[in-house]
């Protein structure tokens, strides 16, 4: 379908973008497309979309004075042009417009509207004041051919259980290698979704993919594991996290969901006697959600063991944040293998410093054993031959 040129236009960026096309994808069902003001009120009031849950409205509004003008002016049955990066992403049929608070909206994904919080002050930059509804169709031919392959690779094994797992990998360490082995042990597919997020706080994408696919093809029967980018818009923030990674998973076809304990969405309340989590919230999409154990590294039981199992408390325990790590390969410095593979330091810290010796070769025969060959070696091989002395014990 091609877009007129002469249709009013509003523009979106491409988080916007992505919800949209989970949408069309049937990743979001129970929602099936844009909602008007009063399927909005619906839903802010019962949580639910045909009995089954869905945290919040899901709306259109575009921020941008331009925006607001144009969707101000909208009639009923008009087409319009969805721009995308000033490229021409969807048309779109008005229903409705109508006016939102964006507080009110941030309170609904954060469960608060307090600027101070990042996610908060983010969200609220790209909010307007109004929005749009109607059908829209995407012009792109793009197809999303994840469920296939997923489908395939359960063909392949003839799985009975599929389990999903969220993630960042940012980057992947030995607590994220725990958790992958732990579900897998437990099913006969893992399909991992690995985050795709906007800012640029997080290592590249493509940076993250490689170094889970290096452990997958080294380490797991890479025939039981399929990877899935999942880009991580503003709708997957806040408390609501679980509910929109658990609807994502069951849409991708997995009956199994399984997050950590640490989980930041997690959120335990009291209520009716009893201790319950956001995962009590969840009606009618029929997918099973596991919690995780914690693992730690012990430095009395000498491995990584679960905080459920080790006895000796937090003080002889070594607790995997990715930030914290990240923080180290940031600052040009290898973490100790204990934290992350060795192999994995290596990639990343040649990908996002490269280039960082002004005679590579002569630092790597100076400081390291060779087999008297002269040959060509890479960043890569320079840091794991580090790590190995790192790791030399005879003389600490």
């Amino acid at each position: 379908m091609t877009s007129s040129r002469k249709n009013k236009t509003i523009y979106i960026d491409k988080e916007a973008a992505s919800a949209l096309d989970l949408v069309k994808d049937g990743l979001l069902e129970p929602v099936t497309g844009l909602m008007g003001e009063q399927e909005s009120k619906e839903v802010l009031k019962t949580g639910l979309i045909d009995g089954k849950t869905f945290p919040f409205p899901f709306i259109l509004a575009p921020s941008g004075k331009r925006n607001e003008e144009v969707i101000k002016s909208l009639q009923k049955g008009e087409e319009i042009t969805i721009l995308c990066e000033n490229e021409p992403y969807a048309t779109l049929i008005v229903d409705e417009t109508f006016q939102i608070k964006p507080s009110d909206r941030t309170k609904q994904i954060y469960g608060t509207d307090d600027l101070a919080h990042p996610g908060v002050m983010a969200t609220i930059k790209r909010l307007g004041s109004w929005a749009l509804s109607g059908e829209y169709t995407l012009l792109s031919d793009a197809i999303n051919e994840n469920k296939k392959i997923i489908q395939e690779a359960k063909q392949l094994i003839n799985a009975n259980h599929t389990s999903s797992l969220v993630m960042a990998a940012n980057p992947l360490h030995r607590g994220h290698e725990r958790l992958i082995r732990q579900t897998l042990d437990t099913t006969d597919l893992l399909v991992i979704f690995l985050l795709k997020p906007y800012d640029n706080s997080n290592l590249r994408f493509e940076i993250r993919k490689e170094s889970l696919e290096y452990f997958i093809n080294n380490f797991l029967p890479k025939n039981r594991v399929v990877v899935v980018p999942l880009e991580n818009s503003y709708i997957f923030a806040g408390y609501n996290e679980i509910i929109l990674d658990a609807i994502v998973a069951k849409n991708y076809g997995c009956d199994r969901l399984t997050i950590g304990r640490n989980h930041a969405g997690l959120g335990m309340f009291y209520d009716c006697n009893s201790n319950k989590s956001i995962i009590d919230k969840v009606v009618g999409i029929d997918i099973e959600i596991q919690i995780a154990s914690e693992y730690v590294y012990c430095d009395k039981c000498r491995t990584l063991v679960s905080k459920n199992t080790c006895p000796h408390g937090q003080h002889h325990q070594i607790s995997y944040h990715a930030d914290s790590i990240l923080e180290l390969l940031q600052l040009g410095l290898l973490p100790p293998a204990v934290l992350i593979r060795k192999e994995i330091s290596a990639f990343i810290l040649s990908k996002i410093l490269p280039k960082r010796f002004k005679n590579l070769e002569k630092l790597y025969y100076d400081i390291l054993p060779v087999e008297g060959l002269l040959e060509e070696h890479t960043e890569k091989d320079f840091y794991l031959e580090l790590m190995k002395l790192y790791q030399t014990t005879s003389l600490t």
